[in-house]
């Protein structure tokens, strides 16, 4: 099967003059995603909840001569429509439109099986990992048609395909991520805006050594050994690809 994601080669101009939202940019996967789109020349909005780790994405940025970024302090677990809505409204009056948002942000959950899973950590998972995405989705609509190419991420997990017994709720939330993107993907198939979802596989993050606290993290890829496809999914390179569900380590 041709992968032309993995082998994609990213340069200084490859996001030049986007604006590109990323949840959860304060470390991992979000924080190297958020550094890598901006030495591709893209500006970069960093949401996230501890302000902090914000600040220091922003000085790594500043640091490499990207574009300077902008700071967007958000609880996931508590914000309303009316939180990304404004959200959305501030963003328009700053930059006019939004050319990539990237969901990266996701809460693991206990890992237990499913006659255990607690209520409130079950709402908690679909809140950060599916409502909070529903909810800023629709906020983000009107503005992100006004760009002429814009790319919407979600990120999905190998458990989100196939569930796995112990992943009850993380396994739930990710098989709704990738439904919520295939319902959008089709509704706006002929449109400037495209949906698909990227799998990054097991790298080395803080969630996964939580997931599998007996492995040997440098056994993995680290977040940017799997920047290509991210790059990828954003650029104009791949402004036909719609729907899909993209592998950062296909096996």
């Amino acid at each position: 099967m041709n992968h032309p994601h993995l082998f994609f080669q990213s340069h200084e101009q490859s996001l030049a003059g986007k604006i590109i939202l990323i949840t959860g940019a304060g470390d991992g996967i979000g924080k190297e995603a958020a550094i890598t789109y901006a030495n591709c020349g893209a500006t970069v909005i960093l949401l996230g909840r501890t302000v902090k780790k914000l600040e220091d994405v922003y000085d790594a940025i500043l640091a490499s001569k990207g574009p300077e970024p902008s700071i967007v302090p958000l609880d996931m677990t508590g914000a309303t429509l009316q939180h990304y809505e404004g959200m959305a409204e501030t963003i328009l009056a700053e930059y006019g439109k939004l050319d990539g948002v990237l969901f990266n942000a996701s809460v693991l959950g206990n890992l237990c099986p499913f006659g255990q899973i607690k209520e409130k950590e079950f709402n908690e998972v679909m809140q950060v990992n599916v409502r909070s995405q529903f909810l800023m989705t629709k906020a983000l609509l009107p503005i992100v048609k006004k760009s002429d190419a814009t790319s919407v991420v979600f990120t999905t997990s190998s458990v989100g395909r196939q569930g796995r017994a112990f992943w009850g709720a993380y396994a739930i939330s990710k098989f709704a991520t990738e439904g919520m993107m295939q319902t959008l993907a089709d509704e706006y198939k002929n449109s400037s805006i495209r949906f698909n979802c990227i799998n990054p596989g097991g790298t080395r993050t803080n969630m996964r050594a939580k997931a599998f606290p007996a492995e040997d993290p440098t056994t993995l890829k680290t977040a940017s050994q799997i920047m290509a496809t991210y790059v990828y999914l954003m650029s104009d390179v791949s402004r036909g690809v719609n729907g899909e569900s993209l592998d950062c380590q296909p096996k």
